[in-house]
């Protein structure tokens, strides 16, 4: 049970970094132009910032194996929704 929280923790965190970085990348643009555009610029860094955090959450995990026994449950839910949302959004 513990393994398998572990991993289904991982596999959601990895997919909203997934996520959140496709949603923060510019829409028409390159990424090299989007200092000509301030909402794009924020939406960059802001999406860096959020993806920077999610990263590191992945590494840092709690010890204690009612966690991840928790983290069976919420990950069953939400890995394939997660999941659907990164291929819809792809």
């Amino acid at each position: 049970m513990r393994f398998l929280g572990l991993i289904l923790r991982t596999l959601f965190l990895t997919l909203v970094v997934v996520i959140t970085a496709r949603v923060a990348s510019p829409q028409n643009e390159t990424i090299w132009s989007a200092y000509d555009t301030p909402s794009d610029l924020f939406r960059i860094i802001l999406g860096a910032a959020v993806c920077l955090f999610v990263a590191v959450q992945i590494f840092r995990y709690s010890r204690d194996p009612a966690d991840m026994r928790r983290w069976v449950v919420i990950g069953g839910a939400a890995v394939p929704l997660a999941l659907l949302c990164a291929v819809v959004i792809w």
